[in-house]
């Protein structure tokens, strides 16, 4: 299998860590399109003895890396789409904890981010993970910890926000 073919192998998997990084569809296509640009570029320093995947999420996470510091010089929000609150809440609840769990963890510091939304959807092992972030297999670990303890008290604490079930009345003159 040529270098290409491997490559395209991964497309599905970067476009699922990227939009986890990203918080939007548009923003995860761009960065995974650089990445992929990139990758053929610096094809000459991928290590065939290695494999491909921790190369391109390396390549994947450091341009994300550089988006983030680029995006403060620029002053610019990286934030979701600004109608996200004029959308209309479900009255499932199954779907209102998801979208409580899906902005906990948007909420969540990038590089936290990054960690737990890379274990949760590609399930590396942990050295394989820790060497695709450039960190030591600890750091993974208190990365994984923080972010999953911070989700955990978010969606916890919006469980106990909320108001008793009922009618809400309102006082009509």
């Amino acid at each position: 299998m040529n270098f290409e073919e491997k490559v395209c192998e991964q497309i599905p998997s970067l476009r699922r860590y990227a939009r986890s990084l990203c918080g939007n569809e548009i923003e995860a296509e761009d960065l995974v399109q650089d990445c992929l640009e990139r990758a053929l570029r610096k094809r000459h320093l991928w290590r065939t003895r290695g494999g491909i995947r921790p190369w391109l999420f390396r390549l994947l996470y450091n341009l994300f890396l550089n988006h983030l510091s680029s995006a403060r010089v620029r002053r610019e929000s990286t934030a979701a789409d600004a109608g996200w609150e004029l959308k209309v809440d479900a009255a499932q609840e199954s779907q209102l904890e998801c979208r409580d769990a899906v902005q906990a963890v948007q909420g969540l510091p990038p590089d936290q981010r990054a960690a737990l939304m890379l274990m949760v959807l590609e399930a590396p092992s942990y050295q394989e993970a820790a060497k695709i972030l450039g960190i030591n297999v600890g750091t993974l670990r208190s990365r994984l910890s923080r972010a999953r303890e911070a989700v955990r008290r978010q969606c916890e604490s919006d469980v106990e926000a909320e108001p008793a079930p009922g009618p809400l009345l309102r006082r009509v003159k």
